[in-house]
């Protein structure tokens, strides 16, 4: 019978996880839709990516063109590589036409919207970035989170308190 490793077995990179997340994007803007798109990306990227070198914290997307493109994410310079590629380079996002067009009819129809990367994870040996329309908070509308969020975790310590 063969022993069994004490060591936890890693998840492969391509298999899937997040890479990055916009947790600020959550809390300065109430997200009305989210979309799946694909990132059109080069060798180095990718590599640097699937070794978790990417920040999206600043980044947004803008048609251009009648094209979806992502601008101001990092994505660190991967080291072994010998061409590298630009960290701060816009990337064009991949999605359906009809995706494409209920955006741009979105952000022309509502004025205060904007596109915001949310996630970016892979998935099949894919990087993909989940996109979300998004419209800015108010100061009190972030006030008003907070406090929710606030007398949500007591109301779940009361019940936990209550339960023991």
């Amino acid at each position: 019978m063969a022993k069994r490793s004490s060591k936890k077995q890693q998840p492969d990179p391509r298999e899937g996880g997040t890479v990055a997340t916009n947790r600020r994007a959550r809390y300065d803007y109430s997200i009305e839709e989210t979309y799946e798109a694909g990132l059109v990306l080069t060798g180095s990227e990718i590599k640097s990516i699937r070794a978790g070198r990417a920040n999206i914290a600043e980044g947004f997307a803008r048609f251009q063109g009648g094209e979806l493109w992502l601008h101001n994410v990092h994505i660190a310079p991967y080291a072994p590589a010998g061409l590298n590629h630009e960290p701060m380079r816009t990337r064009k996002l991949l999605l359906h036409r009809g995706e494409l067009e209920r955006l741009e009819r979105a952000l022309r129809d509502q004025p205060g919207t904007t596109i915001v990367p949310l996630r970016l994870y892979l998935t099949r040996g894919l990087a993909k970035v989940e996109i979300g329309l998004a419209r800015g908070r108010r100061r009190y509308d972030k006030r008003q989170a907070i406090a929710k969020r606030e007398a949500e975790r007591t109301m779940q310590r009361a019940m936990r308190r209550d339960a023991r």
